[in-house]
């Protein structure tokens, strides 16, 4: 009788993931509201309802901080930021999926 070798285990590839409508969707909505907010952060600090608020009247300090230019163009900043990471998200959204790339066979 010949003894019988243990054979190593074999793990199957793992499948790429899946992309569902679903996944779609909560990526379209992110890049609106990312695009949105970003849009806002960019233009508001800038306008004059900037002031005419109740955040700048809580003490002299923070209003002076509110109405400072530089913490505007940081919030502008982050609104820029915020736009790119839109556009990236864009981009992303409309890459090929790596299983449906042709691969020329050489």
């Amino acid at each position: 009788m010949q003894p019988v070798e243990p054979q190593p285990f074999v793990e199957a590839p793992p499948e790429p993931p899946r992309i569902t409508w679903f996944h779609r969707l909560a990526s379209l909505l992110f890049i609106i509201v990312c695009f949105e907010v970003g849009v806002f952060l960019l233009v508001f600090p800038w306008m004059d309802y900037w002031n005419n608020n109740s955040i700048a009247s809580f003490a002299p300090w923070v209003r002076t901080i509110w109405e400072s230019s530089y913490f505007r163009g940081a919030l502008s900043g982050l609104g820029i930021v915020n736009i790119f990471i839109s556009l990236g998200e864009v981009l992303r959204l409309r890459r090929p999926r790596v299983d449906r790339l042709k691969v020329p066979v050489l």
